[in-house]
């Protein structure tokens, strides 16, 4: 299934077999978010960062979070507060 969001055309699933919550895609252009509540236990910071790393190519990545976050980066992967998504 996808969507449309500003530009982007949005998809909801799978790449290859790795779960990435969603896909957004303009020609020439990727974007990977996870989403997740919080990242404060080890596990869930280890699992969403994981899905991420495991795609191979150059595109951005990012976890999308309600923990209050700044400029944080976990290897390449911008961490950002969700409420500060939104109103971008």
């Amino acid at each position: 299934m996808n969507y449309f969001a500003d530009g982007y055309e949005v998809y909801v699933g799978k790449y290859n077999d790795i779960e990435i919550d969603f896909i957004a895609t303009k020609p020439n252009e990727k974007i990977y978010y996870q989403v997740t509540r919080s990242m404060l236990d080890e596990k869930v910071e280890e699992r969403e960062k994981n899905s991420l790393l495991a795609v191979k190519d150059n595109y951005k990545k990012i976890i999308l979070t309600m923990d209050k976050v700044k400029d944080k980066q976990i290897e390449g992967i911008e961490v950002i507060n969700i409420i500060d998504f939104l109103l971008q």
